[in-house]
């Protein structure tokens, strides 16, 4: 009976999931409790003029393959499917925000609690500026038998490394912070609504960064299982699509910080990325804050097994044979900021995971009162992390999506990202709850 009862849940959550998946127009998420009238603060007032229009332009980076003809008929026209690239491509998205909405009128919708306006998201342009080579780079055998890079491919892949890095040269140009904020999607996602999601964090942080989405081959379709296998597949095999471009973006002259935002499953390939850049970094005796300038890397609903994810934060700190350049014994800063996790016991979709990998827990589901006291030391003593625990009732199906879905979680990230505000100040002001972990006051409780 168990084994039914567990067949049983899987099916019933994983069917809702898979439905949930549309490539077409979708509501823009609530608004930001910070934003909301009569008291709440202006949204886009450090808007520049080209951005002041109902359209969110976005860079794209991705390594998915063209849509097939069979991927049309069931998401409907895409440029880009389920399938993996052997390369890299990027361009712009453009979000159309509507339907049928002035600056204005978008302006005042973006800030009531209850909207008078259908506002909606749908995917307008989209151009491939760039790609790079086909892997696996050809090589060459030199006279002497050492094996040597194509000179030809290498100047094709150092093409497309200045054409990305000119879009965001250009980006900058236009943009009120020399900032990069970068989503990166979980499981069930298209490339709709991968930029959907990125597309309304964009509009609620005034528009200021430079916004763009790193989209993988991430699985939306046929049985659920198997999807999610597949899936689970693709996000290793993004990574090194993953490194490349972050590392690209980072040396663009007039980046001063990168934001890095990724969601469920989205989690466990963006860890591993960043911490091979880390890795890369110290190997070269260079200092990975410095060399990669990132603010913040936010964990959203973290699809990732507790131990696991553990391993890929902690494990330099276990290796003293690995860090052996900086004299004292000193570690290297990772982060040029902070990382920070949202988590919630009450994340249906996550159930679904934690059954298949047979995981101990879901860093997604943690609570504060999971994380031991020595670990939490250790994150104290960087003084560079935090867990927030939401508790609250789902505002969204499975309430995998509550940073977008629940306007005080929504507020709290923009405080975090624009304002660049610490928990415990003003706008932030959740309950501590161990060295490191917050939760969400419920219940009308206040922070502590």
């Amino acid at each position: 009976m168990p084994h039914i009862l567990v067949k049983a849940t899987v099916t019933v959550l994983a069917a809702g999931l898979v439905a949930g998946c549309a490539s077409g127009p979708r509501q823009l998420m609530p608004t930001p409790t910070l934003y909301q009238l009569p008291d709440g603060q202006p949204v886009f007032e450090r808007a520049k003029d080209a951005q002041r229009t109902s359209n969110v332009d976005l860079l794209y980076i991705t390594d998915r393959a063209p849509q097939t003809e069979a991927e049309t008929a069931e998401n409907g026209p895409l440029p880009y499917g389920q399938g993996r690239a052997r390369r890299i491509a990027f361009g712009s998205a453009v979000v159309q925000v509507g339907p049928g909405l002035d600056w204005e009128t978008l302006t005042a919708q973006s800030q009531l609690a209850e909207r008078t306006r259908e506002v909606s998201l749908g995917l307008g342009e989209v151009r491939q500026l760039g790609t790079f080579p086909d892997e696996p780079y050809q090589i060459d055998k030199g006279p002497d038998g050492k094996v040597l890079r194509d000179r030809a491919e290498l100047a094709r892949h150092l093409e497309a490394r200045s054409g990305l890095q000119a879009e965001v040269k250009r980006r900058l140009a236009q943009a009120p912070k020399r900032e990069v904020l970068v989503y990166i999607h979980g499981f069930n996602e298209t490339f709709a609504t991968a930029a959907y999601t990125a597309a309304e964090l964009c509009h609620f942080l005034g528009r200021e960064p430079v916004c763009a989405f790193f989209t993988w081959p991430a699985s939306s379709t046929g049985n659920f299982l198997t999807s999610y296998t597949t899936t689970t597949e693709s996000a290793d095999y993004s990574i090194e699509h993953l490194k490349k471009s972050l590392r690209t973006i980072a040396a663009t002259p007039g980046v001063e910080g990168l934001h890095i935002l990724a969601h469920s499953r989205g989690t466990a390939l963006t860890l591993k990325a960043v911490r091979e850049l880390a890795m890369e970094a110290i190997s070269a005796g260079k200092e990975p804050a410095s060399l990669y300038k990132i603010q913040n890397l936010v964990l959203l609903s973290p699809d990732i097994d507790i131990d696991v994810a553990g391993q890929n934060i902690t494990s330099f700190l276990s290796d003293p044979d690995l860090v052996t350049v900086w004299p004292e014994a000193r570690l290297p800063r990772i982060l040029k900021g902070r990382m920070t996790i949202y988590t919630s016991p009450e994340d249906r979709a996550l159930l679904i995971s934690k059954i298949l990998f047979r995981s101990r827990e879901r860093v997604g589901q943690l609570r504060p009162e999971d994380i031991p006291d020595r670990i939490q030391r250790h994150f104290e003593i960087t003084g560079r992390t935090d867990l927030i625990a939401y508790e609250g009732k789902r505002t969204d199906l499975f309430g995998h999506s509550y940073f977008t879905s629940n306007p005080e979680v929504s507020s709290d990230l923009i405080q975090l990202i624009r304002f660049g505000k610490p928990l415990g100040e003003p706008g932030r002001e959740l309950v501590k709850t161990g060295r490191v972990t917050w939760r969400f006051p419920i219940d009308g409780q206040t922070a502590e």
